[in-house]
């Protein structure tokens, strides 16, 4: 399975914000939208990735408050990304050594969508999931011949 294969389900809607906005404007973007990162873009190119790990650091950083913080403050600068032929199994390595819980899929320099680590295992688990159907129903339908060994084979 590819990154492509989950962009399909998930849909293409992104929402982004610029590294000049205030982080305040980027929560409440995150809090309206019940979404856990922004892809920072600055004139049309991935300049980072915001997620509610950044902005929790950054309002424990200014002891609680975000006052006039910009978002390129608090953004990760170098963040993960895939392609949308990266592997699925390629992408949960990525995830799981940068501890990232979203990443930005691009082609080239276009940002094509952004996968969660919750997209993946729910790629994961619905693949499992249909396989698990499939033996079951293979199984249902095992030959009538062959379901009875001969005692000699038992």
């Amino acid at each position: 399975m590819k990154v492509s294969d989950i962009l399909r389900v998930k849909g293409n809607t992104l929402y982004t914000v610029a590294p000049d906005e205030p982080l305040s404007r980027a929560i409440d973007t995150m809090a309206e939208k019940d979404i856990g990162s922004l892809v920072v873009m600055h004139l049309g190119d991935l300049v980072g990735m915001l997620t509610f790990r950044e902005v929790i650091q950054c309002i424990k950083a200014s002891q609680h408050s975000v006052g006039d913080t910009l978002v390129r403050t608090a953004m990760d600068d170098h963040p993960l990304t895939c392609t949308l032929e990266t592997e699925l199994d390629e992408v949960r390595r990525m995830m799981l050594e940068r501890h990232a819980r979203y990443m930005p899929v691009m082609d080239k320099r276009m940002l094509m969508g952004v996968i969660s680590l919750y997209d993946v295992a729910k790629a994961v688990v619905d693949s499992q999931n249909f396989e698990n159907r499939m033996l079951k129903a293979y199984i249902r339908d095992w030959p009538a011949a062959d379901d009875q060994l001969p005692s000699a084979q038992l």
